[in-house]
């Protein structure tokens, strides 16, 4: 049995929850979840890999087991959380390792590259957006009117993001298989973002998501100069980022490999574990080698 440590860090001035497992001079793989969830979608993952890499998966600042300090006394940004993220791996002297990205968890790892693209060895992007073609039109917009102009008239729309029912809906939407999916992911989820305050802290980042599609330019020339092996392993029928968001990587990577899984939606990890962790299996030992 793999023993999965369950670790906590004080990073900047705030508590950090993060998991570890595996041989510690083992190549590292950072795992970073999305919204609105936590590193517990790695849950039945870390085990899956810990035998052959080093895994950390951090809890983003907001969520899961990390601190959660009120919106009014800590700018939530993605740069923030970036900020926080960094910091954490430098202290676990972290100085080369592999990303997987998923939602969230994909402008936090775009920016650590840009800041440091010596540092990254690999990419696994698991429907973690970083081209305008991975925006499925319908679900952004009302995003994209918050951000644009945040007030009553535009609010509503995003804080139904905050529901158990929408919550529900990012985990079984396109998922060929439902009865696989543990509900308690999402009732965990929909606790969680429920908890004193923190609608403020997700309105807050909401807002910031319109500072991630200005960054894909940068991110762009960072794939062409560095030619990072990357891996986009994508449910191909997820309604947030749809496939054209992996296929897009083949613009900047000749030779990025797009694996499109049938049947998978967002939170492709509670449906398709076994193809996922194969693909990574055998991704990471061909790029790593």
């Amino acid at each position: 049995m793999v023993e999965v440590r369950h670790r906590y860090a004080t990073v900047l001035g705030h508590r950090v929850f993060y998991r570890e497992a595996g041989p510690a001079d083992a190549p590292a793989l950072v795992l970073l979840h999305g919204y609105p969830t936590s590193s517990r979608m790695f849950r039945h993952l870390i085990p899956a890999l810990a035998d052959r890499f080093r895994v950390v998966a951090p809890d983003h600042l907001g969520f899961g087991q990390s601190a959660a300090p009120p919106a009014e006394e800590f700018a939530y940004s993605f740069d923030a959380l970036t900020d926080v993220t960094e910091a954490l791996l430098a202290q676990l002297g972290l100085e080369r390792y592999a990303l997987y990205v998923q939602d969230y968890g994909a402008p936090i790892g775009w920016r650590l590259a840009i800041r440091n693209p010596e540092a990254v060895t690999a990419v696994v992007t698991q429907n973690g957006n970083g081209y305008d073609e991975g925006f499925v039109p319908e679900f952004w917009a009302p995003v994209w009117a918050y951000a644009q102009s945040p007030g009553p008239s535009t609010e509503g729309a995003v804080r139904e993001a905050l529901s158990e029912d929408a919550i529900r809906w990012q985990y079984l939407h396109g998922v060929a298989e439902p009865e696989l999916v543990d509900p308690d992911t999402w009732a965990a989820d929909h606790r969680e973002v429920s908890r004193a305050g923190l609608d403020l802290v997700h309105l807050a980042l909401f807002r910031d998501y319109a500072s991630n599609p200005p960054l894909y330019p940068r991110l762009h020339e960072y794939f062409r100069a560095t030619q990072v092996p990357l891996l986009a392993v994508w449910g191909a029928e997820d309604e947030i980022f749809g496939p054209d968001g992996a296929r897009a990587f083949a613009k900047d990577l000749k030779d990025a490999e797009i694996r499109l899984v049938p049947g998978g939606g967002h939170f492709l990890l509670e449906s398709h574990l076994d193809t996922v962790a194969d693909e990574m299996r055998a991704f990471l030992g061909r790029a790593l080698s």
